[in-house]
């Protein structure tokens, strides 16, 4: 009772504190211009400037980052609570390698997603997350699971996503190509994860309750970690009003979706002899862990990494190759060659495809920041000082930004920025540590999937370049808005016509 009334008073008197601090800064000499870097005063910290680039943060933090000799900046909140953000690769080995263990997801992370993802692998520590990461390495390794995936993805493409398409370019229906691929992500997640098809690429594009329900709780969990006061999210919860109580809907339609198919699987193992399934779920149970929650809770954190990250990347990539023609032209003779290929050997060999994606993530990475809660005091190895219960940020966006490590040209879509030629001009690809781009994270916690992730979009790009143009039904001048939820997107979607392509072979 006493923390909330003295709580109450604080947040009654903030006003006065800010005058007070305003009147007092106020200076008698002519004004300097405008810094990058925002001000900070007492008890408010730099509540001002972080209120006023609230839609726009990413690319706030981005530009002061850039403007930082370390790459590195720490960021005052409110009652002195401080927030280190980084784009410096020696720091970022640092904090997901080398002192691993004492940046975690700590207990703020975790309570701002445990509604929705529970105690799933992407929201855990210590010996749960250590326990779950080995159990679903070991999956992740099989040759036979990469082989469903692989098969997977070719049937959504060739039964749903390439007719979808021939359809729009006879009938020159403009498709938002940004939902499209989202669908074309969920169902496959969903065959991947579950064995189940939500069947969200239809023709009809049916509105699966599973697939918004989702929707809505990752965005609703993401809007808890921008809000001004923690305090806000968690009244409302606890009266279930507004965003709070549209959450509390969602995560109970998505977490009885998947404890039923957890149950009918469960069922379907329990009358056979052998495992004929090979999902994800299908294999976690035949290995024994059958507890309905910890099965639930890992089975939605892998449709989170799977569903919108693919999606936003494949997104970006066709408005860049589309911006860019040259890259296209060289993306469709790569396709050429490699088309008489088996479906892996094509994919494998896909180095100026593989190139490409990879400059398009740094660019626009489907993860844009990560955090992690410092568990004791440390120093970094640009020299910040870093106190226990102190947030550190890595910065995916800032970080395939940087003029030190990308060079003057950062800002330019370059796939030969990873390639080189041999002798023979073929090329080869160059890639980068996973601390210089961490689009995948590194160290530990380094994406399990990473590698089914580029299988998914590689396949996805020749399928469908090698019959179709797609084109942005935009004006001119029009530059798509990177936004941040848990994962990115592309503000209002990507409007597109689809040309067939004639004459390709």
């Amino acid at each position: 009772m006493f923390i909330q009334l003295f709580t109450s008073w604080i947040l009654l008197a903030l006003p006065f504190f800010i005058l007070i601090i305003i009147k007092t800064s106020k200076s008698k000499k002519p004004p300097s211009p405008p810094s990058i870097f925002p001000k900070s005063y007492p008890i408010i910290g730099s509540s001002f400037a972080i209120k006023s680039n609230r839609k726009n943060r990413l690319q706030w933090i981005t530009q002061i980052l850039q403007s930082c000799p370390s790459a590195t900046f720490t960021l005052h909140h409110l009652f002195g609570f401080r927030q280190i953000f980084t784009a410096n690769p020696a720091n970022v080995q640092h904090m997901l390698k080398t002192h691993f263990f004492i940046y975690q997801k700590g207990p703020f992370s975790t309570s701002v997603l445990f509604d929705f993802l529970g105690n799933g692998i992407f929201n855990v520590d210590g010996e749960s997350w250590k326990f779950q990461r080995q159990v679903s390495s070991h999956e992740f390794n099989t040759k036979s699971l990469r082989k469903f995936v692989q098969t997977v993805v070719d049937t959504e493409l060739h039964d749903r996503l390439i007719p979808m398409f021939s359809d729009a370019a006879v009938d020159k229906t403009v498709l938002d190509l940004q939902e499209i691929l989202q669908r074309f992500a969920i169902d496959n997640v969903c065959k991947i994860a579950f064995g189940f098809d939500p069947a969200c690429l239809l023709p009809s594009l049916p509105q699966a309750q599973f697939a918004v329900a989702f929707e809505e709780a990752t965005n609703i969990s993401s809007e808890r970690f921008r809000a001004f006061l923690t305090i806000t999210w968690k009244t409302k919860r606890f009266f279930n009003v507004g965003s709070e109580k549209r959450l509390k809907i969602a995560v109970s339609q998505v977490r009885d979706f998947a404890k039923k198919i957890v149950r009918e699987k469960k069922q379907e193992l329990a009358d056979k002899s052998c495992l004929e399934s090979v999902d994800l779920l299908s294999r976690f149970l035949s290995t024994g862990h059958s507890d309905e929650n910890f099965a639930t809770d890992i089975v939605i954190s892998f449709i989170l990494a799977g569903r919108d990250t693919t999606s936003a990347a494949l997104t970006w990539f066709f408005w860049l190759i589309y911006k860019h023609p040259e890259v296209e032209k060289e993306i469709l003779k790569e396709i050429k060659e490699k088309s008489n290929l088996p479906v892996f050997e094509e994919v494998k060999d896909m180095v100026y495809t593989h190139a490409s994606l990879c400059e398009c993530m740094r660019l626009y990475p489907p993860v844009p920041v990560d955090s992690k809660l410092a568990m004791e005091d440390d120093v970094l190895p640009d020299g910040t000082v870093v106190k226990k219960g102190m947030v550190v940020t890595y910065h995916p966006y800032a970080m395939g930004r940087m003029e030190k490590v990308w060079g003057s040209d950062w800002a330019e879509f370059k796939p030969e920025r990873w390639l080189e030629r041999d002798e023979g001009g073929k090329w080869s690809f160059v890639g980068r540590d996973p601390y210089t781009y961490a689009v995948f994270q590194a160290g530990p916690r380094i994406c399990l999937g990473k590698e089914m992730a580029f299988l998914q979009m590689k396949r996805v790009v020749a399928g469908v370049l090698r019959r179709f143009k797609l084109v942005p039904t935009v004006e001119d001048g029009f530059q798509p808005l990177f936004v941040a939820y848990l994962t990115s997107k592309m503000e209002g979607g990507l409007p597109i016509r689809i040309e067939e392509r004639r004459n390709f072979d």
